[in-house]
């Protein structure tokens, strides 16, 4: 099995390439502790973005939402391509950068409608968001469930791009006082 994803023309860091990771282990670290990601598509030549809670189980992004809402009936109904964001700002530099986590996935949405697969789904979502909450609320009851669309996104092209670190400032910025 493949420990990192392919560098694609989508996914490939050009500026400040040596930021670049493309190691599966360090892409699901990161989508393991963000909790929201934004959902970016095109529809009809016009761009959205949508944020929104998710989760990761294996190789596939989950987000989910309410059947009434717009953007899930079309990206289901339409098999629109996406672009999924995750950010993590891991500190502030006090230079010119923020030390920072992120992730890029390119995909399409297949909706789940496997009952098992969406406990599973709506488990790992509330025990993402709320560690240990999963046993103490009740289960989704069948008019909860009709209310509800899950969304899988296969993780197949996917980057991330890592800045960690003290300020690197020019030579001459080192000997001004603060």
């Amino acid at each position: 099995m493949a420990t990192q994803f392919p560098i694609t023309d989508k996914t490939e860091i050009t500026r400040l390439p040596k930021r670049g990771v493309y190691e599966k282990d360090v892409i699901y670290s990161i989508l393991d502790e963000v909790l929201f990601c934004t959902l970016a598509y095109s529809r009809d030549g016009q761009p959205f973005q949508i944020p929104t809670g998710f989760c990761r189980i294996d190789d596939v992004l989950y987000v989910h939402g309410s059947v009434g809402s717009f953007y899930m009936r079309e990206l289901a109904s339409k098999k629109l391509p996406v672009c999924i964001s995750i950010t993590s700002i891991d500190g502030l530099v006090l230079a010119r950068s923020v030390n920072y986590r992120s992730v890029v996935i390119f995909g399409e949405p297949e909706v789940v409608t496997d009952k098992e697969t969406l406990y599973r789904v709506l488990e790992v979502f509330t025990e993402k968001m709320c560690p240990g909450r999963w046993a103490d609320v009740r289960k989704p009851n069948d008019g909860e469930w009709k209310a509800t669309m899950v969304l899988a996104f296969k993780i197949d092209e996917a980057s991330a791009k890592v800045r960690t670190g003290p300020p690197k400032d020019d030579d001459e910025d080192y000997t001004l006082l603060c």
